[in-house]
């Protein structure tokens, strides 16, 4: 395990695969602040529990979001959750 200072250990494949799922998921939206996708945080939970690619219980999907959301692959917006386009190769490399 790394030291306190170093860097964080990379997220789970799983976990991964979630992002890129509720990613594909998310809707455009264009408002007053800028454009980009999002998915509300319940259609979230919901989507990752009911995909039959994922298999994950209720739990392990809000687990998934929790870490995304650490890590910045999401930001919340009161129930929304907005997609951040990371660079192509962020998602191998964190």
């Amino acid at each position: 395990m790394p030291g306190l200072d170093g860097p964080r250990p990379p997220l789970p494949e799983w976990i991964l695969e979630c992002y890129e799922y509720l990613r594909s998921h998310a809707d455009e939206r264009a408002d007053e602040v800028g454009s980009g996708r999002s998915i509300e945080y319940e259609a979230a939970v919901d989507s990752l529990s009911a995909s039959r690619k994922l298999m994950l219980e209720r739990e392990d999907a809000k687990y998934a979001l929790a870490r995304l959301l650490e890590r910045g692959y999401f930001y919340e917006v009161g129930d929304e959750l907005r997609v951040t386009m990371p660079d192509q190769d962020c998602c191998r490399n964190n």
